[in-house]
């Protein structure tokens, strides 16, 4: 099957992509819901546009075409802020050395764009293969995946999905996930003026972090997953006290729990209030978790054996990525919730993931093309041919 991507029409429609802003907060995906549904209308396929939240949408498109698999291509379609320090305006797509400016050029919208482009190929040759071809399209992954987590728990028939984030088109087949306790620690208030009558919450805070600090070295930094490497736990907020004459009563710090595959939410959970619970018979310190702070979701992975993982390797090296993996996203995305509802599945896209949230977010001009390739190729690896 001979895949040619148009490369004008891919840099026309992301920058029509990356001209709807769709930050995340506040999430404006509808518009982009919008447009993914006039493009693919025309296609043949089936779109539904889901609203999850109050102006908060999914788009679901499907192709069936025959008996054969379900495999989907799936991104999101908010991005972060913009933010400040662009030297180009954040919402045109512009063009300089080889490399695509523009807000989620390459996280997400230059992959979603990219996918557009693979279904037409596919579409192009629908003699060719047998199955339903789907896309859907997330809102506000950059957040806490609500827009996922809402599709996954209607248990969807997907067989084999790939994900869309900026990995320099190379296979990744497992990321990390997080958790976000929140801790309070207790003390007592007094006058400032006579601390010795008070307990400092904020004092119980200082003597909690070498605990946790000690907990990540001695205990996660042992632990190791093939792909991902190591969990982690880390502070990455904290606040206390409430006057400036006043020894603080109670003090709050978010942990950064990083999961690796094999790990989840209850089982970090644990080991944390065991940790509190130490802390509290050593040093006399009172603290309790609260409150969770929204994460993307959970760890999850692939195994190298799978077919879409293999399919995928096959993709990447014909295209010619020098290191096609597979690797593990050190990150979190959407993929987890697809797995959960019953999918394998991989994560590839054009671009570095170290540039996606900052000002001056590109994607590379031949990545960019060449990802629809891959898409559209591991697409026709696990769709059934025709005969």
């Amino acid at each position: 099957m001979d895949f040619r991507p148009d490369a004008a029409r891919m840099k026309r429609e992301l920058a029509e992509l990356v001209a709807i802003n769709s930050e995340n907060p506040p999430g404006g995906e509808g518009k982009v819901a919008l447009w993914v549904r006039d493009v693919l209308v025309p296609l043949g396929f089936e779109v539904k546009l889901i609203e999850y939240d109050p102006g908060r949408f999914n788009v679901e498109a499907s192709l069936v075409n025959g008996e054969g698999p379900v495999f989907a291509f799936n991104t999101h379609m908010d991005t972060v802020p913009a933010g400040d320090g662009w030297t180009s305006d954040a919402f045109t797509l512009s063009e300089r050395e080889g490399k695509l400016f523009g807000r989620g050029s390459c996280d997400c919208k230059g992959p979603l764009a990219a996918m557009i482009e693979a279904v037409r190929m596919l579409v192009a040759q629908k003699q060719a293969w047998s199955g339903t071809l789907m896309a859907v399209f997330t809102g506000d992954e950059e957040v806490a995946s609500a827009g996922a987590r809402h599709y996954a728990a209607s248990r969807p028939k997907i067989d084999v999905v790939v994900v869309g984030e900026p990995t320099g088109n190379a296979c990744f087949s497992a990321h990390k996930g997080s958790f976000r306790p929140v801790v309070r620690i207790a003390g007592k208030a007094a006058h400032s003026g006579s601390p010795h009558l008070g307990d400092n919450a904020v004092f119980r805070a200082g003597q909690l972090m070498p605990l946790l600090a000690a907990f990540h070295e001695n205990e996660l930094a042992k632990r190791s997953h093939a792909l991902v490497g190591n969990p982690s736990l880390t502070v990455t907020r904290i606040k206390g006290g409430h006057a400036d004459n006043v020894i603080p009563a109670e003090c709050e710090m978010l942990l950064d729990r990083r999961l690796i595959p094999g790990e989840t939410d209850a089982s970090a959970e644990a080991e944390i209030r065991e940790l509190l619970e130490q802390a509290e018979e050593s040093l006399g310190i009172r603290a309790a978790i609260v409150g969770y702070h929204a994460t993307t979701g959970g760890a999850t992975e692939t195994g190298i054996g799978a077919p879409i993982v293999q399919a995928s390797l096959e993709a990447c090296r014909a295209a010619g990525v020098k290191e096609p993996g597979p690797f593990g996203f050190q990150g979190a995305c959407d993929l987890v919730h697809f797995i959960e509802a019953g999918a394998e599945g991989v994560v590839i896209g054009a671009g570095d993931i170290r540039v996606a949230h900052r000002p001056d977010e590109f994607v590379p001009v031949d990545e960019f093309i060449g990802s629809a390739v891959i898409y559209a190729d591991i697409a026709r690896r696990i769709l059934k041919p025709r005969p």
